[in-house]
């Protein structure tokens, strides 16, 4: 029988973060019970009003079963102090909210709700973080009241944020209207999501809305999940089919209807019917190539002569006591005689040098600037000049995520360089080129045999194929790099070659083992006894990074990070640590950031200043976990320091072993790798040689020659389905160019 209980929950036994179950203590009145149900997070002392019915659990006996429930918020200065120090509320533990209460008094709420500025009124908060908080606490009450409605769909509590978001008061009315649009609007939300909420609230199963999600969605996940902008249209069909389990023609219909809204472009591609798009991505890549071409051809832009530019480069040889190769002095030239210029090339072909030689020409204001802080780090330390990320060049800010470096506000400078190409997608380049004024020269530098950007497009690889954009491929591996076997294996690799494996006095070795549990046990040991004493390092946690293709496995990311942390940072009495799902974050711990956060908090130790923005894969160390306020502070290998709680556990991971794909753009002293059998998919040659130039110092393979063979047997490379090549070529025949 139904019936509605009021409550005080006193405390959260259990919490599935992903589905919203929760097992909370609770008293009534004198009584202390129990309370069951999918409902969003509560904080100790606050007041709600459930409705469900009571239950005898076999096991743990009478509890009340919720199906909906209402928030009371607190009205005594203990209930709000202790709401608000539960740790729903970001940056605020039980030490602040104290704080806040004995300032504010039971106004607290109404400061945090219409004058937040006023936090910066307590001891220890500042302007950004005052702003966090109060960002996170208008979040919360926004969680609460779409759970309300969502909670009986399995929505967990991050979607339903995410769409309190989005549709804010008309929450229940987008959803119960068409809940399909969730999939169009809302990051996270795929189409099983939606058709499940969808078929509970009464559509139909032949729902035009529900053949519109399917398409859209086919097309996301193609781009999210392989790196392709378009889909060929055969392809898009036969996939929404097996994912609605529905005839051709319903497919069609819904087809056509987004095409003539223009969610959905039709393209001519290489397959005989053409392709599909959508809109977001075809302008994307239009609007790249559109501006490639116009800064290619920018009337103000002044090119120098010839005999000038042999005396200028003669003249950097001979006080840097260098030899350009035929091969470079003409990279040079062209960078220098083109308002866009690509450069690409291998390890030890010279791509630095040539840097520093453009830099010694131009006598101007140059950027310099890489997708990763930790690419960002190396080109500055080989060019002698301050280099950022692409982000904090292009000032990153607000809760939107948008670069405040754009067409109405462009980067003050005369030459812009870019490194590690082959990292930057669609959504980065465009930004890039937003910011960049006609009249800049930009250079893009990178290594096309690399893995492509992990985001989506081929935009280094298209710009090549294209045929307009000026470049040089450099293929000599010049003296410097020959005594080196990672070089010339990496290069050996890329060419379809065995490497050349423990030649003594070498950097290039394999440790050989006969079974994948052997490997790993070796990996955990090469790191922490045999390697350290070889590099003679009292860093090996910074200095060895372990790299594994895949994620699980034996050999797999998932299983070393967990060895790993085991042989270098044991559990220990003067050691915190929290778990987090299966990750246990512990004090010293190597850590990695695994999505780009644009509000989260940071003080730089080098000059105290204050910001925001902490992006996927900058790397640093666990410095403090506060078990009673439960955050994480982090202090990153720039000297930012972060401070996480609980819900941003998500976005940190180990980072004793990292995949192959996160580790593009860094450079280690040595790296270890497992070379054992896996997914035909994963293991590649240019995976491998990705990992191989990821080394500086010392490369060791840890499993068998066997598995190194068929790697460099798989030349497959997975092809995106992309369209700048063909956008750059019709902008430049327009504007009247011919093929380079």
């Amino acid at each position: 029988m139904t019936e509605t209980i009021e409550a005080t929950i006193e405390g959260t036994v259990f919490r599935n973060e992903d589905n919203g179950y929760s097992v909370l203590e609770i008293r009534i009145g004198r009584k202390s019970s129990t309370a069951v149900g999918i409902m969003p997070p509560f904080a100790s002392g606050e007041m709600v009003s459930l409705s469900g019915e009571w239950i005898n659990h076999p096991q743990y006996g009478q509890q009340f079963k919720a199906v909906s429930c209402e928030v009371r918020m607190p009205t005594t200065l203990k209930g709000m102090e202790r709401f608000l120090g539960s740790g729903i509320i970001r940056g605020m533990g039980m030490h602040t909210a104290g704080l806040a209460v004995k300032r504010f008094g039971l106004d607290t709420l109404e400061i945090l709700d219409k004058y937040p500025e006023r936090l910066t009124e307590i001891k220890g908060i500042g302007r950004i973080k005052a702003q966090m908080i109060a960002r996170s606490y208008q979040d919360s009450i926004g969680l609460r009241n779409a759970m309300v409605f969502l909670q009986s769909y399995d929505i967990s509590p991050q979607l339903a944020l995410k769409i309190s978001r989005k549709y804010g008061e008309k929450t229940e009315h987008t959803i119960k209207e068409n809940p399909y649009r969730m999939v169009r609007d809302i990051e996270g939300i795929g189409f099983l999501t939606a058709d499940r909420i969808a078929l509970s609230v009464g559509i139909a199963a032949d729902s035009p809305f529900r053949y519109e999600a399917a398409l859209l969605f086919v097309l996301q996940e193609a781009s999210v999940q392989e790196g392709h902008t378009y889909l060929p249209l055969r392809k898009l069909i036969d996939q929404t089919c097996r994912l609605l389990q529905a005839e051709e023609d319903g497919v069609l219909k819904a087809l056509q209807k987004l095409l003539l809204s223009r969610d959905i472009i039709r393209i001519t591609s290489s397959e005989e019917e053409g392709g599909c798009m959508l809109c977001g991505y075809y302008y994307l890549e239009k609007e790249i190539a559109e501006r490639l071409i116009r800064l290619l051809n920018a009337k103000d832009t002044v090119l120098p002569k010839r005999a000038y530019l042999d005396a200028e480069i003669s003249s950097f040889e001979k006080r840097n006591r260098i030899q350009l190769s035929e091969c470079q002095r003409t990279a040079v030239i062209k960078t220098m005689e083109n308002a866009v210029m690509i450069i690409t090339g291998g390890p030890g072909t010279g791509k630095t040098t040539i840097i520093h030689c453009i830099l010694s020409l131009l006598g101007k204001k140059v950027f310099l600037a890489a997708p990763t802080g930790r690419a960002a780090k190396r080109m500055q330390e080989a060019a002698g000049l301050q280099a950022k990320t692409l982000h904090r060049l292009l000032e990153y800010a607000g809760d939107n995520g948008e670069f405040q470096r754009n067409e109405s506000n462009p980067l003050d400078c005369d030459c812009l360089i870019i490194d590690e190409m082959s990292m930057v997608d669609v959504f980065l380049m465009a930004s890039v080129l937003r910011a960049v004024k006609p009249g800049t020269k930009l250079v893009l530098v990178g290594d096309a045999d690399q893995l492509p950007s992990v985001g989506p497009g081929n935009v280094l690889g298209d710009l090549l194929n294209s045929g307009m954009i000026p470049n040089q491929c450099l293929k000599e591996i010049f003296r410097q790099g020959m005594d080196s076997q990672i070089v010339l294996n990496a290069h050996r690799i890329n060419d379809g070659d065995m490497p050349v494996l423990n030649r003594k006095d070498g950097d290039f070795f394999l440790n050989r083992t006969d079974s994948p549990r052997k490997t790993a046990s070796d990996i955990v040991a090469l790191c922490t006894q045999r390697l350290p004493a070889f590099l003679k390092t009292h860093s090996p946690i910074s200095d060895i990074q372990v790299l594994a293709p895949a994620k699980k496995g034996l050999c797999g990311v998932i299983n070393l990070n967990q060895m790993l942390q085991a042989a270098f940072n044991p559990p220990a009495p003067q050691k915190r640590e929290i778990k987090f799902g299966d990750t246990v974050f512990r004090t010293g711990d190597k850590v990695i950031h695994t999505k780009n956060d644009y509000s989260l908090c940071w003080i730089s130790d080098a000059d105290g200043k204050e910001g925001t923005g902490v992006f996927n894969g900058d790397m640093g160390r666990i410095e403090k976990i506060d078990s009673v306020e439960k955050t994480i502070s982090v202090r990153f290998d720039d000297g930012r320091l972060a401070e996480y709680d609980a819900p941003l556990f998500e976005e940190l991971d180990l980072a004793y072993c990292l995949s192959v794909h996160k580790s593009q753009g860094s450079e280690y002293p040595c790296v270890v790798m497992p070379a054992e059998d896996g997914p035909q998919m994963l293991l590649t040659r240019n995976l491998l040689y990705t990992a191989v130039t990821r080394a500086k110092k010392l490369l060791v393979l840890c499993g068998n020659e066997s598995a190194i063979l068929r790697m460099i047997r798989n030349d497959h490379v997975n092809h995106r389905y992309t369209t700048l090549s063909q956008r750059v070529s019709e902008a430049s025949f327009v504007r009247g160019d011919a093929p380079l």
